[in-house]
């Protein structure tokens, strides 16, 4: 077993963490930004962290109306603009907290007046200095240059934080019932997509609204620790241009959560097979396609039990096409881009 695997079957640990040490703290935050009123939120991240802030992004937006935008960092540290972000929550993701470029672009939101809150998995980095509130994340270390348990840990305490901030029982109930629902996801078999993925030089990550961060951080695992170019879209966006590269040598792996999404998502897939794509399907059915097993759960945490399942399945083929997940070449843990 590789350290990836070890390290993505220990993710629901992580979310235990979170609710027994942060659930007071995740409150208070939560009550905090309730009061604050944010006019809007801006996200900044990189690599899986900013798929994370994607998933951030549907997530408030839907539960609390409040208009969502991924920042870019460069604005700050290459072209040194300060932004007007008076009154807006800016919500800088890292699983290090140390990457130049991200710390300039908190250093330049709090000057401009926003409220900085930091999610990360590194105690005492000089992300968390430099916030004024702060959610950690409990995956503890992570060996792996595969980010797992760490992304996982962030989608769970982005849920917890809206739960908190909009005051959604439902969701707040749900996550209590969430590592369980991991454990159940983990145990999973998606072995009938390593048939297809494992000649495969091309695939597409297809999700939609709450599902797109999932797609996108699943696309880059298969890019990162198995050799295959895979790319994240809309379901609503393939069609513009993409849709024409899929064919019996090109497959889809498409992603759909119970939501108002699922039923584009199902519609596609099977359009998609009848014209010979290989579709791997997971959250619904669709004729021709191969359904990939999933656990029930409310929408707002399905991209989580997704992921979790995609993990184990990438490291199986990332054995299969004779490839080591935890050390892809010309890759290193920590990035630092400036």
């Amino acid at each position: 077993m590789s350290m990836m695997f070890d390290e993505a079957a220990a993710a629901s640990g992580a979310v235990r963490a979170q609710l027994n040490y942060d659930a007071a703290a995740i409150a208070a935050i939560g009550a905090e930004v309730r009061r604050l009123a944010p006019r809007a939120v801006v996200t900044c991240a990189r690599g899986s962290s900013d798929h994370a802030a994607t998933y951030a992004k549907y997530l408030i937006e839907t539960r609390t109306r409040v208009l969502t935008a991924s920042a870019a960092p460069s604005i700050s540290s290459v072209y040194g603009v300060t932004q007007d972000l008076r009154g807006c929550l800016f919500i800088a993701i890292s699983q290090s907290g140390r990457s130049p470029d991200l710390l300039a672009a908190v250093a330049a939101a709090k000057v401009s007046g926003a409220t900085i809150l930091a999610l990360c998995n590194s105690p005492g980095a000089p992300l968390i200095a430099a916030a004024d509130l702060v959610i950690e994340l409990r995956a503890g270390s992570e060996t792996s240059i595969a980010a797992t348990k760490s992304f996982l840990a962030t989608l769970a305490a982005l849920a917890g934080l809206v739960a908190a901030w909009s005051r959604d029982a439902a969701l707040s109930a749900a996550l209590q019932m969430l590592p369980a629902l991991m454990d159940s996801s983990w145990a999973l078999d998606w072995s009938g997509a390593l048939p297809v993925l494992g000649p495969a030089a091309n695939l597409y990550v297809i999700g939609r609204g709450l599902g797109l961060g999932a797609a996108q951080e699943i696309a880059l695992k298969c890019k990162e620790t198995c050799g295959l170019h895979a790319e994240a879209f809309s379901s609503a966006e393939l069609r513009h241009g993409p849709y024409t590269l899929l064919g019996q040598a090109f497959p889809a792996l498409m992603l759909a959560q119970p939501d108002a999404s699922q039923a584009g998502v199902q519609a596609l897939a099977a359009e998609l097979a009848q014209r010979g794509v290989p579709v791997l399907l997971a959250g619904a059915r669709a004729a021709g396609a191969t359904v990939l097993p999933t656990v029930d759960t409310i929408p707002e945490l399905a991209p989580i039990l997704l992921v979790q399942s995609a993990y184990r399945m990438i490291d199986a083929l990332a054995a299969r096409r004779g490839l080591d997940p935890d050390h892809p070449p010309h890759l290193r843990k920590i990035t630092e881009t400036v």
